[in-house]
């Protein structure tokens, strides 16, 4: 691992480098007071793997840290219960069925999984299109630095990896399950890049991600704003203990084979921990480099956890449409703008960060494009109303669709498979583990959600 930081600092020190001559030929100079950003994605982590969410048998003492001085959401709803999609819902800051083909997580070796994504593949279209991309984009037009360090999970083709998107350096995975130590996809391709170039390197993908992000800390162009990207892989699986490392990679047949997704609990905890304690690495550099009071820092998980993941109090998992598999943990620190300490049961969906993002950067959002999400940090700060807006959701993957809407306190949720299907309506305020079915009770609040819903997916049908 030591061995391959040189390069990785030189990368960074040469954008540096570049970024700050092009900043010196524009004239370009950050507007006072507009922060820098700091944004942690966890992968597959449950909504109850967290001290500070109740979490028993992990120790995650950073995290819980910079709960108690900031924000924590406790009705934080990921955009989709996949990876792509809620990535999508990040970078676009709308519901990810308005690009299409992107509702359920691209498979390992660039595949399709469902009628509209096999589609796109065929013609090699499965992807993000930078077009699309609102966050980084904006961000870049503001005068921002973009760096991404982790996984992507947005599509393999070069057209669609990130430094078309508009990220000015890159270190991580493109597909959604790597080995953390040989960075390899299940079937044993190579699957680390720098930038839009496949590398090798050295050490546990966690350690990889944390150690690029301090050195970018260390050595980042001082006058210009920054946006750090951390989707870490971590704690999804291949669950692989970060100081036991296998004599060689694991490789299987086929992902869905189930058996990347075997291992223990307590496997999964040390990787929570590990992440922890990463997390505590990145904060401990920014209040090293004097950047705490005027960094936004948000910690959020994509999606939620599965098998080995806590979801409780909820019932389900990643994949599903059931709160298990889409409320999510996040923490949101920003000094002297938000409350310290403040828990709120305030609903806020993963495009309400890309909105609220945008904002706090004073950044444009481009012409005939509209947000789905909204400005949650100014919700929170002003104490506004709840403003009764329904959140959708749609997944797909083969012939199995789950559909939800959440309005107030009331959420219908379907799942079909084939021809067959199941219908619920759960009242989440009495009820949040969805376990009193009220559609039988209460069918015209059914009915009336499922008009909302029917509505809203011919207005999120995609154009491609």
């Amino acid at each position: 691992m030591l061995a391959t930081i040189p390069r990785l600092v030189l990368a960074a020190a040469l954008a540096a480098a570049g970024w700050a001559c092009a900043a010196q030929a524009a004239g370009e100079r950050a507007a006072p007071g507009r922060p820098n950003i700091v944004l942690i994605l966890a992968d597959n982590l449950g909504y109850g793997d967290l001290g500070c969410y109740g979490c028993p048998d992990i120790r995650t003492p950073a995290i819980d840290r910079l709960a108690s001085e900031g924000v924590r959401l406790k009705s934080y709803y990921a955009g989709g219960p996949e990876c792509t999609p809620s990535r999508t819902a990040l970078m676009t800051g709308r519901y990810p069925q308005r690009v299409g083909g992107l509702e359920c997580a691209i498979g390992s070796g660039h595949v399709g999984r469902y009628d509209d994504a096999i589609r796109l593949r065929a013609k090699n279209e499965l992807g993000l299109p930078p077009r699309e991309n609102t966050l980084v984009l904006g961000l870049k037009q503001a005068g921002y630095t973009a760096v991404g360090l982790g996984k992507w999970h947005l599509g393999y083709d070069k057209k669609f990896l990130p430094p078309a998107h508009g990220f000015d350096y890159f270190l991580g995975t493109l597909g959604g399950t790597v080995d953390y130590f040989y960075h390899t996809e299940p079937n044993g391709d190579p699957a680390l890049f720098e930038n839009d170039r496949l590398v090798r390197r050295d050490g546990y993908l966690t350690d990889m991600v944390t150690e690029g992000a301090v050195k970018f800390l260390q050595g980042r162009d001082k006058r210009k704003p920054f946006f750090l990207y951390l989707p870490y892989t971590a704690p999804s699986a291949p669950h692989q203990h970060p100081d036991h490392k296998p004599p060689a990679p694991k490789v299987v047949k086929a992902w869905d084979s189930n058996e990347w997704q075997q291992g223990t609990r307590e496997v999964y905890g040390v990787m929570v921990e590990r992440l922890d304690q990463s997390v505590g690495k990145v904060l401990a550099a920014l209040d090293e480099a004097g950047l705490r009071a005027n960094t936004l820092v948000i910690f959020a998980s994509d999606n939620g956890g599965y098998a080995l993941a806590r979801n409780d109090p909820f019932r389900g998992r990643a994949s599903e449409l059931l709160e298990g598999g889409i409320r999510v943990p996040c923490i949101v620190r920003w000094p002297g703008v938000l409350p310290h300490g403040m828990v709120t049961d305030r609903p806020a969906m993963t495009f309400d960060l890309t909105a609220s993002i945008l904002r706090a950067a004073r950044a444009r959002v481009p012409d005939g494009r509209r947000l789905d999400g909204i400005d949650i940090f100014r919700e929170i700060r002003e104490s506004r109303p709840l403003s009764g807006r329904a959140l959708f959701w749609r997944a797909r993957r083969a012939d199995r669709t789950w559909r939800a809407v959440r309005r107030g306190t009331l959420k219908y949720v379907s799942r079909q498979e084939g021809k067959e299907v199941e219908e619920h309506l759960y009242d989440l305020a009495a009820d949040p583990g969805e376990k009193k079915d009220l559609l039988a009770a209460r069918p015209e609040d059914a009915r009336r959600l499922k008009k909302l819903l029917s509505h809203w997916e011919t207005e999120v049908r995609p154009g491609r």
